[in-house]
């Protein structure tokens, strides 16, 4: 059964950073390119990195570069996405999901057709 597990969300000031983590079960990370996203309350949700699954091309959202880093644990069959120097327009739920399908990155979708982790909420506050 493919499962996705977000979690390492948490409350925290601007300018902090978190470590979040989605550790996968049932299919073979290597394989897939892993999107992470973000819905803030009232807001659509936003694509804002996506890791291919070797040498393949890295994106991130123009409102992240610099801040985020999208990496992954093949092995460990987790992705994580460190969010450095929060700002409270950062605050949303944030996702990873995969359409085990595509190997490499094409460009940030605004939708995914596939299996998505549960969330994991982050909040910054000012």
């Amino acid at each position: 059964q493919v499962q996705l597990v977000d979690s390492g969300g948490g409350s925290v000031q601007s300018g902090g950073s978190l470590r979040l983590s989605c550790s996968v079960t049932g299919f073979t990370l290597d394989y897939y390119a892993i999107n992470w996203f973000r819905q803030a309350p009232g807001k659509e949700r936003e694509g804002v990195a996506c890791i291919s699954s070797h040498d393949g091309p890295t994106y991130y959202a123009d409102s992240v570069k610099g801040r985020f880093t999208v990496s992954r644990d093949n092995a460990k069959n987790t992705v994580y996405l460190q969010i450095n120097s929060l700002k409270p327009e950062d605050t949303a739920v944030y996702y990873c999901a995969t359409d085990l399908y595509r190997s490499n990155c094409v460009g940030l979708p605004k939708a995914l057709y596939g299996s998505w982790g549960q969330g994991t909420q982050v909040t910054v506050s000012s």
